[in-house]
């Protein structure tokens, strides 16, 4: 025989054996949130615990964290951790608006069901950004240079697609990618890596044929590749494919192509991904960069070439 829950203000629903606060909720037709698909990585699915504690399972090893972290009092449980053992329990789902709503069920895109808005991934990070581009912009003409953005960016995207990458932002003048989408994480870093040097060169090329020629100038990159776990999830407002990639790795993937730079290198590659390359690329040498948030300094590889303007 199920047991049942009350959730407060809203409907009793039956809760079979072995099944979690959230998945009853969802099975009676509760539009009960949980972003991270129910796998205790996130807070949206809790609930306020009213009657009944006795009743519930003891808190998981995620809950205990997660309630470490954000300091949760005790009756405050993650619902897709939590099993009912007996009646007489009621509960008060914490994240119920209208904006809530529409984003997970109203305005869920075709093909999206609750809980598939975000995933763990390990994936390989770039970043590229184009040096020496202010210049540029000031001695020419407003639509020359969005002309040559366009080529640029082109340039770009034709290389990170051509190796299984996927753009997920632009800014400015440089733009950021990510490998391993349907890879493994060795073949994604070799994937970043190809697509990172065929920019280098491919950018070449358009110096030598076109932007010497036509304008007197030529541009060069500074491009950082880092490897790390990462939440892959959709922000589900209508621009592009709303795809996001977030986490510390992706701060120090873009850290990288900004140490550039400094290092005077076009393609700095943290050690960790470096180990990870089947026929890794040779280095001019190694570097030891003190990121913040790292208690250590960071080693990095540079396997591009110096800049010719420094």
């Amino acid at each position: 025989m199920p047991c049942h829950i009350n959730f407060k203000g809203e409907k009793t629903v039956p809760v079979e054996e072995g099944q979690t606060i959230l998945q009853a909720s969802l099975a009676d037709g509760i539009p009960h949130y949980h972003a991270c698909g129910g796998k205790g990585q996130c807070t949206t699915c809790r609930v306020m615990v009213l009657e009944g504690a006795e009743n519930l399972t003891p808190p998981t090893s995620c809950e205990r964290a997660i309630k470490n972290v954000k300091k949760f009092p005790d009756n405050v449980r993650l619902a897709c951790q939590t099993q009912v053992r007996g009646e007489g329990v009621q509960v008060q789902r914490l994240v119920r608006d209208d904006t809530d709503r529409y984003i997970f069920i109203d305005g869920k895109e075709e093909g999206t069901t609750i809980g598939e808005i975000g995933e763990r991934r390990k994936l390989a990070l770039f970043f590229i950004d184009v040096r020496n581009f202010t210049p540029f912009v000031e001695a020419n003409l407003p639509f020359d240079v969005i002309h040559i953005m366009r080529r640029i960016f082109a340039l770009f995207k034709n290389a990170i697609t051509q190796y299984n990458g996927e753009i997920i932002d632009t800014a400015g003048d440089g733009l950021y990618a990510v490998f391993g989408l349907n890879s493994k994480i060795r073949q994604a870093t070799e994937s970043a890596v190809l697509a990172g040097f065929k920019i280098l060169s491919d950018l070449r090329i358009f110096n030598n044929t076109y932007m010497r020629p036509y304008f007197n100038h030529t541009f060069e990159v500074g491009i950082g590749v880092h490897v790390g776990k990462v939440i892959v999830g959709n922000v589900g407002i209508g621009l592009s494919h709303n795809l996001t990639v977030m986490g510390y790795p992706v701060n120090i993937a873009a850290r990288l192509q900004a140490s550039t730079k400094e290092l005077n290198n076009s393609f700095v590659i943290s050690e960790v991904a470096y180990r990870l390359l089947k026929n890794p690329p040779y280095s001019l040498g190694c570097d030891y960069l003190n990121l913040k948030g790292v208690s250590t300094p960071y080693e990095v590889k540079l396997i591009g070439k110096p800049y010719e303007i420094i």
